[in-house]
């Protein structure tokens, strides 16, 4: 019996997070979340449970309320950064969870390497 497409995120979802915690060394997780109508990032510290930093296109003084496109997605990546830097991170690792490294996430990853995050 075929797997649902459900059941195939959750999957690679899991198979990324593993294969990133190995490597993961102590940095921060950079980490995605799409939906149909938003796109969310967080900054996360996995040693101490915390959030670092965060950027959502919900957030009003961005001027990307609702737009899920990939100039939104651009927008957040520079932001993003930018939170990061002002809390003194400048390494971490990328989690795409199981969404594929195309389009909207490829282009917040580009962003954010661009405004100085190393990953």
């Amino acid at each position: 019996m075929a797997n649902s497409k459900r059941e195939l995120f959750l999957k690679r979802r899991l198979r990324v997070r593993n294969k990133l915690r190995k490597v993961a060394d102590g940095r921060a997780r950079l980490s995605v979340h799409r939906s149909n109508k938003n796109l969310s990032v967080q900054l996360i510290d996995d040693l101490r449970g915390v959030t670092i930093a965060a950027a959502s296109t919900l957030e009003k003084d961005l001027g990307v309320v609702g737009k899920n496109n990939v100039e939104a997605a651009r927008k957040i990546g520079a932001v993003i950064a930018e939170r990061a830097k002002k809390a003194g991170v400048e390494e971490c690792y990328f989690d795409r969870g199981g969404f594929l490294f195309h389009g909207k996430i490829k282009a917040l990853a580009d962003a954010a390497r661009e405004g100085g995050l190393k990953f």
